[in-house]
């Protein structure tokens, strides 16, 4: 019963809240370390975008997911999407010291408008299926088990 509740819970949180859709399905960024990340790099494979903040507790709680997910599933890509910090040296610490195994970018407001949202919360969490195309997003703390538990229901 606890585990219908979850994809119930899933489902009403992830695929009831309409995708605006990353542009004409793309995005282009940058991270951390000059490399390049655009949706179309990404076909063959599932891809999420992870919007959040340093000072964000739901944010930090997701991260030891995030990172365990990008290391052990070989079909996920995620992109984590730093908002709203005041300098870019305190990002780059944080993300030593939290382990952060998964690509880093510094964003902005026009990252937000590549997804083709305005992230008005954070955490914020958009999902592309393997053809690029938007197929779930979530507002506020998303976990492992909501990720696999969708992508693998597909």
């Amino acid at each position: 019963m606890k585990q219908q509740w979850g994809i119930v819970t899933l489902l009403v949180l992830i695929l009831c809240l309409p995708v605006k859709g990353a542009g004409a399905y793309g995005f282009h960024f940058e991270d951390s370390a000059g490399k390049t990340h655009t949706l179309s790099g990404y076909k063959g494979k599932w891809v999420l975008v992870n919007f959040w903040a340093t000072w964000c507790p739901p944010c930090l709680k997701e991260i030891p997911d995030l990172s365990r997910l990008s290391q052990e599933r070989s079909d996920v890509v995620i992109i984590g999407i730093a908002m709203e910090y005041d300098n870019t040296k305190d990002v780059m610490q944080f993300v030593k010291k939290m382990a952060i195994s998964y690509p880093i970018i510094l964003g902005d407001k026009a990252a937000a408008a590549q997804i083709g949202d305005d992230i008005s919360m954070l955490p914020s969490t958009y999902l592309f299926d393997p053809d690029g195309k938007p197929a779930a997003r979530k507002i506020g703390l998303i976990t492992r088990a909501e990720i696999e538990t969708f992508i693998d229901a597909r």
